[in-house]
This record gives structure tokens, sequence and C-alpha cells, in this order.
């Protein structure tokens, strides 16, 4: 694992107040780990006497199309199907659903390059999503934004973000104009927990308490930044209690239930739609490297398999036949499923053409720009002009 504590079953959050830090002792226990847990925050359990078996089952079957979806592409990746970066979701799919579940349809979501299972809960359809990954016309951005930068406004999601803490400011600046609008609408920016060292996000999120914007910040706290553990690259590794300095509300929440994260999500929503921003954070897991490229080698044999205790998917499957809300046959039957949905993806992008050169900046601007260039990588900023020869005289 990582110099975190490892979420137990329970919800695990703790809140912040506009004044102070309100923390109490963990009453969970700790998992078995050879490295220092940081300590946890106070624990606070979410009913589960009326817990809805529907809701549940659509968590899970949302949670296993993401998985299969993302087994995919990570096959696709070695078979050269999608080129550049590739960054996935694998562990954190309880985050994913219960997050976009606490959205409007109206709302807004700003991400970063890790997006894939956010932009299909944002209901892009998977084959769309595929097709972008594989750089196919049919793809979300036409096949030019490929992992990293997937976008699309008739769902509002507004981008995935390859420079860590690039979304930050556009957030906050989304979150004003809708301020400055008089909507109702929220935007929801989710992020990695090492940015939450940079610049960007402290400046954000003055701004987004100093002006009182309809703004959640959610950093989803996996443990590592690519292979840093946060208690080595974070003076104060409980991400959420920086919002103290900002008088700003806050929470830690268990991101491996997905009931935990749509309740804490649910509340940092309504708190933004009030005009109170709010940071989020989700303490989830990364079961595979920083990408698809990464072999993950700060990680012991041992810590993997120990990793594979807290999966979400199949401990929420578990938990669906424990509680008899669903038998085996019923979840197998799920499994095969999306796993059919994720090969049918795979199939329609590759059916899908490529881009054509000439369509390279037709999506660099919403309106047209005066002197923008259309120079293709290698061509000249200028045309060349013939020089006269001049005579020689003697």
């Amino acid at each position: 694992m990582t110099d975190n504590a490892l979420p137990t079953a329970k919800t695990t959050t703790a809140k912040t107040t506009t004044a102070k830090t309100t923390t109490a002792k963990s009453t969970t226990k700790k998992a078995a780990t050879k490295r220092t847990p940081v300590k946890k925050a106070a624990t606070a359990k979410v009913a589960t006497a009326k817990v809805d078996g529907a809701q549940l089952v659509k968590f899970y079957r949302d949670m296993v199309l993401i998985r299969r979806f993302e087994e995919r592409a990570a096959r696709a990746y070695t078979e050269a199907l999608i080129g550049g970066y590739c960054h996935l979701n694998l562990g954190e799919e309880a985050a994913v659903v219960g997050l976009m579940g606490a959205l409007r349809d109206t709302d807004y979501l700003f991400t970063n390059y890790r997006e894939h299972g956010y932009a299909i809960m944002r209901g892009i359809d998977p084959n769309r999503t595929m097709a972008e990954l594989y750089g196919r016309v049919d793809g979300v951005s036409k096949g030019w934004g490929g992992s990293m930068h997937m976008f699309d406004m008739s769902h509002r999601l507004l981008g995935g973000y390859g420079i860590v803490g690039g979304q930050l400011p556009l957030a906050t600046g989304a979150a004003l104009a809708i301020q400055y609008r008089g909507l109702d609408e929220v935007v929801m920016c989710t992020m990695g927990d090492g940015t939450a060292n940079i610049g960007a996000f402290h400046e954000s999120l003055n701004i987004a308490a100093l002006w009182g914007l309809p703004v959640v910040f959610v950093v989803i706290n996996n443990g590592l930044g690519m292979g840093t553990t946060v208690a080595k690259a974070s003076a104060e590794p409980e991400i959420y209690k920086r919002a103290s300095a900002y008088a700003m509300a806050a929470e830690r929440v268990d991101g491996l239930d997905p009931l935990a994260v749509l309740d804490a999500a649910q509340r940092a929503v309504a708190s933004a739609r009030a005009g109170k921003p709010f940071l989020l954070e989700v303490l989830s897991e990364r079961l595979r490297g920083h990408s698809v490229v990464d072999p993950a080698k700060y990680r012991s044999a041992e810590e993997v398999a120990h990793l594979a205790q807290f999966d979400p998917v199949p401990n929420l499957a578990a938990r669906l036949v424990k509680e008899r809300i669903l038998t085996a046959a019923e979840v197998h039957k799920i499994d095969e499923e999306q796993a059919a949905r994720a090969d049918a993806a795979d199939a329609f992008a590759q059916a899908s053409a490529q881009p054509d050169v000439s369509t390279l900046f037709d999506y660099n601007y919403a309106t047209p720009v005066a002197n923008d260039s259309r120079r293709l990588p290698g061509e000249a900023l200028f045309a060349t002009v013939a020089r006269p020869t001049a005579e020689v005289t003697r």
C-alpha cells in the first residue's frame, strides 16, 4: 500500500468547519501494512438499515462496465490501437460512480487525464469514448483528443487535462461564469492527490472561497502521486484539512464504498449550489501503475496482493450476494453483459475511420480567430520568396 492507511469497509469521513478542522480518533482497525499509516480521519457510518438495493445494483453494473472498458483499453494499448499516454480508472470505479451520481445533467465536470470512467458515467456512449482512445473520427473529440483530452459540451464534460492541475483555474472560472449569470448549476473539478501540492490548487480554492463560487473540488487520493507516496510529498497528508486555510468546508470519505461517496458528494454539491465551495477528499486505490506503461516497480508483490483485498468491484459483488440483493448467477450475467459491451465498443472504434489531416485545426477555437495559423508541423512559418539574381559587373 502507501503511507496512508487503507480505507476499511466502513465509511471514513471527517468534516472541517469554516474556522477549524474537526477530527476524532478513528474507530476502524488499521489494515496490515509494513509502512507507517497516517492517522485516519473521524469515522461516521452511513445508514445501512435501508440500503437501496436497486441503487447498489446500478452501481455494480456501472462499475463493472468501467472495469471491463478499462481492461479492454489496456489490451488495446499493447495492440498499438491507442497512441500517446493512457491512464486507467482501475480501482477507482466506486469513486467515479458515486461522484457522478451526485451531479445533475446541467452541472459541469472538469477532470484530469484519468477520465474514461467519468466520461461514460456522464452519459457519453462507450462507443464514442473508445473511438476517441483509438483516435477515430467517431470519438468524443473527433479523434484529435485521445485518452487525455476528451471534451463533450452536450454532456457538460469540459475536458480531461494532461497538464497537472490545468483544470483547476478553468473550473473556477466556469463557476464564476455560473455565478455571474445567476444560474443554478455546479462545477465539479476532480484531480489526483499530487495536484494538491501545486500553486493552482491553492489559488483556485482561495478565489472560490473569497467569492463564494459554486464549485466542488475533489481530490482522488489513491496514495501515490505517480510513484511517490502522499506522506513523502505532502507535509499534511490528510488533504481535506487544507480547506481550513481558506475557511472552506471539507470532508474525507472512503472511496471504496460507492454509497459513501454518493452521500458525501451530494452534501458537497448541495453546499456548492448554495454558494459555499467544498473540498472533498476521496480515499481510493490505484490497482495498476500510474499509466499503462508504468510497471509500478515501487510496489512489492506482497503489497499488490494486499491491495487486491480492497478491490471495490468484487467486494461489491460479494456484498450483493451476501445481502441477497442478487444471486451469484445474476452477478455473473452482469459481468458477461458488460464485458460484451466493452467488446462492442472496441469493434465500433476499430470500424471508425481515421481523421483526415486537413481537419487538424478545425476545433482549436469555438469561434473564428484572426490570424489563426494553420501551419502543419515542419512547414515554414513564411512562404519562401525567390530572390532576384543580381548581375555581376566588371
